[in-house]
């Protein structure tokens, strides 16, 4: 091979691995977190898993980023180490799919249609097809299949690029002794986990050797020891995405290394015992792309079919290779309820977005239970629950920042409009839940007074604003399904009980000047109302802001009083008809 040949094998190579790299990344925003949703929801068997996770993995065109999804789940919680096995054998099942696809290049027929199976036949009108897609159409799920369609098109191009570029090696006596070496089962499975560490993917080492075969010079007996090897050098990625996290997201890692080495120690120790007595003639047979499909099909079914069994073996391994200290300090459970913001899903950002709607609701239903907390000790204060409203709004403060932090990271990534929509309402909203905790907290402060002063509302004031309570429980229900669901048509519903629950404010505070006038009431206590029905009414303008920021965010509208005055002044009754039964529902007595 001249300098110019060497260049052109390597920029075959290059452009191989980017249209992976496109195909890949098109796939992971086309699922859009649902099949990794499915990844961490069915984990009920180990079969399943293996099915579920051979799935995945086809799809996402990855066995390293399912592992490395499967890393994070068991670093956040949501996944037991032993769910992780089935998972990771699937993993390295599914992964085979693209040596199937490649190895469609050996197709050679006079047949039309036979020869249009050849993906060098049909590749240049995926590319066509694709490049349409992505410059002329503007909906966001057809680029992301005109990405995949010349993401495979990139690669193919690249994979006859190599393939042409290593042919004259076939008459190149070194290229073959070097090759011949590799025969050797120990030097072969260390050259084929190097190439795969390095290029982290045993899809791209595989497609590599399909395109080496092109040469006549690799022999069955030189692939099989090298495939063995890719296997082990695809557990890189999931083995430095573990680093830094907990001792069990470790052990998922290690799973997988221990998987892949037991798996091949035990096929080729089988493997060569047979052909000292069987002598395999097809050793010395040139093996072709989709031989080499096969072999690497064969390997990781077997192995998953025999380790499957002891998976709970693998995972002891794993664990007296990772071993407790006792020094070690032990993760608190409201540590590990924020651990779902795995920072290793910000490469998956369809799953980070699914991880931050979790994290944001659990967040909502927090503040919310503050709220009713602290609505119970206007009538009943129990110093437990007042406890409980702090430890609340505390949990609802670290959400916020750590909620925010992770959003802002996740705002840089490449996201589709599905997921850019959900994240700006995440972070509008999150401020709304954290300043609804606020309120709860300043009522739990004033019936804290009250109790300490031993004063009470009277008869008719607290009939009036358990009607007021009635309207902000209400509000904030809707609200919070409006976010949770982001449900426009809910969100409506929101401005007409907003209105009422500020007119029951104006009505309190003037009822209660009339006790006062009649001595009926305290000035004191009048100060702690004031303040009561302040906090409904902020609390009722948050819930406001949650029903017009997901309006505006799904309809693509900016002017937050423009919409508003559109609500209240758009055509037709809607409006003050839901106004008018507002009034009646929430009538004070």
């Amino acid at each position: 091979m001249d300098f110019f040949s060497i260049l052109t094998l390597l920029g075959g190579l290059a452009m191989f691995l980017y249209g992976m790299q496109v195909m890949g990344d098109g796939l992971e925003k086309l699922s859009g977190g649902k099949l990794e949703k499915i990844l961490e929801n069915l984990s009920s068997n180990r079969l399943k898993a293996v099915l579920v996770g051979a799935a995945v993995t086809a799809v996402i065109q990855s066995s390293s980023a399912t592992t490395v999804m499967v890393v994070g789940f068991v670093n956040s919680g949501i996944m037991h180490l032993s769910q992780a096995v089935g998972f990771i054998m699937g993993a390295n099942i599914g992964t085979t799919i693209t040596a199937w696809i490649l190895s469609l290049a050996g197709i050679e027929s006079s047949n039309f249609f036979v020869k249009l199976l050849n993906p060098s036949s049909f590749s240049p009108i995926l590319a066509l097809v694709g490049v349409i897609f992505i410059v002329f159409l503007h909906n966001e799920k057809k680029k992301d299949i005109g990405n995949i369609m010349v993401g495979f098109a990139v690669l193919m191009f690249g994979m006859n690029t190599m393939s042409g570029a290593v042919k004259p090696l076939a008459q190149v006596p070194e290229f073959t002794n070097i090759l011949l070496k590799f025969s050797n089962p120990i030097l072969g499975v260390l050259a084929g986990a190097l190439l795969t560490a390095v290029i982290q993917s045993s899809s791209a080492s595989v497609g590599i050797l399909q395109a080496l075969c092109v040469t006549g010079a690799v022999q069955y007996g030189t692939a099989l020891p090298i495939i063995m090897g890719q296997n082990i050098g695809t557990c890189i990625t999931a083995m430095l995405s573990s680093v830094g996290a907990t001792k069990n997201a470790k052990r998922a890692a290690v799973v997988h290394l221990y998987f892949n080495i037991v798996g091949t120690i035990a096929f080729m120790g089988v493997f060569y015992l047979l052909n000292t007595f069987l002598h395999f003639s097809f050793i010395n047979d040139v093996a072709g792309p989709a031989g080499i499909a096969v072999i690497h099909s064969a390997f990781n079914v077997i192995a998953t079919v025999v380790l499957l069994p002891f998976g709970d073996v693998l995972v002891k391994m794993a664990c007296a290779t990772i071993r407790d200290t006792k020094e070690e300090k032990a993760i608190s459970e409201e540590d590990q309820e924020f651990m779902i913001l795995e920072s290793r899903f910000l490469s998956n950002p369809g799953i980070a977005i699914e991880q931050s709607k979790t994290a944001a609701k659990k967040m909502a239903e927090q503040s919310q239970n503050a709220l009713k907390l602290s609505f119970g000790l206007l009538d009943t204060f129990q110093e437990e629950n007042a406890f409980r409203v702090e430890k609340i709004e505390a949990k609802v403060d670290r959400y916020e920042d750590e909620l925010g932090t992770y959003l802002i990271k996740l705002n840089q990534k490449e996201l589709s409009v599905e997921d850019s929509h959900s994240l700006s309402i995440m972070l509008h909203c999150i401020g709304d839940f954290e300043r609804i905790s606020d309120h709860a907290l300043s009522i739990m402060k004033s019936a804290k007074e009250m109790w300490e002063k031993n004063a009470v509302f009277s008869p008719q004031a607290v009939k009036e604003l358990h009607v007021m309570e009635k309207a902000v429980v209400d509000i904030v229900d809707k609200a919070y399904a409006v976010f949770a669901n982001q449900d426009i048509q809910l969100a409506e519903e929101i401005e007409p009980l907003e209105e009422v629950i500020d007119e029951l404010s104006r009505e309190l505070k003037r009822r209660h000047v009339n006790r006062l006038r009649a001595g009926e009431c305290t000035i004191e206590m009048g100060f702690i109302l004031s303040d009561v029905t302040t906090s409904l009414e902020r609390i009722a303008d948050h819930c406001s802001n949650i029903g017009v920021c997901v309006t505006q965010v799904r309809e693509d509208l900016y002017d937050t009083h423009s919409h508003l005055d559109t609500v209240k002044n758009a055509p037709g009754e809607h409006f003050h008809h839901e106004l008018e039964v507002a009034r009646v529902n929430y009538m004070l007595p």
